[in-house]
């Protein structure tokens, strides 16, 4: 990893860059975006991609990461590049060949990060969101300790550097932690995160087992009418938000990224065009003072953008929870 690239250092000793480059997009988005996206992201210096086989553009995503490594721009091991695994897959046996085929999609012989997406496990099978007749979520019954016994082997096999989670709450955290004969405890735990619901209570349980905390919609999320309530109040609008923006003179947005930088959470950064992207690496270029930051702690309203609604009645549901 380059050393001019600030990072964190994991439980089991490497290292993830604190701000991260996502690589969702809204159904409506042509593939080809991703692809021009991630090449722009890597050009503007970002060197952590998060991916996910549920986003469908994992080819994509490799083949910008190809054309940056063969055209000189960065190394592989410049690159910190993870992968989630779906809720379909969270049967124990069905776990490596899920990580191999986002390994074949994304051209790597190894991700720096696999994750598991969500501990709501779904009825395994090549629908993604699999539904009855009704248009109801079919769930399944998993084990998790026996999934994360499947992700340690992958960890041991080589196939990935670091496994984590996504989307835990610290009950879930803890069913992990004390499953016996754990060999890797979780390098992180990946959840929507930004001064709307800024997650303290996580946070500090997670900081306490040294796991880091990795924040998406960490901009208030690209409010995609499928999954966010239209009329939830647009983060980057928040009064609040701009007058400190004003005061900075910098963007909304790299105030937000910057409050999870200062608080030791890793953040994801989904950006549509160049300008943003370049203007997303400036948040290590300022500092916001410690009044500041508990202005910001100020606006928490546990205001969930992406509460994954059709698993609400799944037993391992994990937004019930306080954290």
């Amino acid at each position: 990893m380059d050393p001019k690239v600030w990072c964190l250092e994991l439980n089991d000793g490497h290292f993830i860059p604190v701000l991260g480059f996502g690589t969702y997009a809204l159904e409506e988005v042509p593939k080809s975006k991703a692809l021009e996206d991630t090449k722009l992201g890597i050009d503007a210096g970002f060197r952590h991609i998060d991916c996910a086989h549920v986003y469908g553009n994992e080819k994509e995503v490799g083949l910008a990461i190809r054309s940056k490594i063969e055209d000189g721009t960065v190394k592989r091991e410049d690159i910190f590049c993870n992968s989630k695994l779906w809720v379909t897959f969270l049967q124990p046996e069905l776990v490596r060949p899920a990580l191999e085929q986002s390994l074949k999609n994304l051209q790597l012989d190894y991700v720096d990060l696999y994750i598991i997406h969500y501990p709501t496990a779904l009825k395994p099978g090549e629908e993604l969101f699999p539904e009855d007749e009704h248009g109801k979520a079919i769930f399944d019954t998993v084990d998790i300790c026996a999934t994360w016994e499947a992700m340690e082997k992958c960890k041991d096999a080589g196939l990935t550097k670091s496994i984590g989670v996504s989307n835990f709450n610290h009950r879930q955290l803890e069913k992990i932690l004390n499953k016996p004969g754990l060999k890797y405890k979780p390098v992180c735990n990946q959840v929507e995160c930004h001064p709307y619901l800024n997650q303290s209570k996580l946070l500090d349980f997670c900081k306490s087992k040294d796991i880091v905390l990795v924040a998406y919609g960490a901009l208030g999320t690209q409010r995609p009418k499928e999954w966010v309530d239209q009329s939830s109040p647009v983060l980057l609008e928040d009064p609040v938000l701009c007058a400190m923006a004003k005061k900075y003179e910098r963007t909304p947005a790299l105030i937000a990224l910057r409050y999870q930088i200062q608080r030791g959470v890793v953040v994801l950064a989904k950006s549509i065009n160049e300008k943003q992207m370049k203007e997303n690496m400036q948040v290590f270029e300022f500092q916001l003072t410690s009044d500041d930051m508990k202005v910001l702690d100020g606006l928490n309203r546990n205001l969930r953008y992406l509460p994954f609604h059709i698993a609400t009645e799944h037993p391992e549901y994990p937004f019930s929870d306080e954290y």
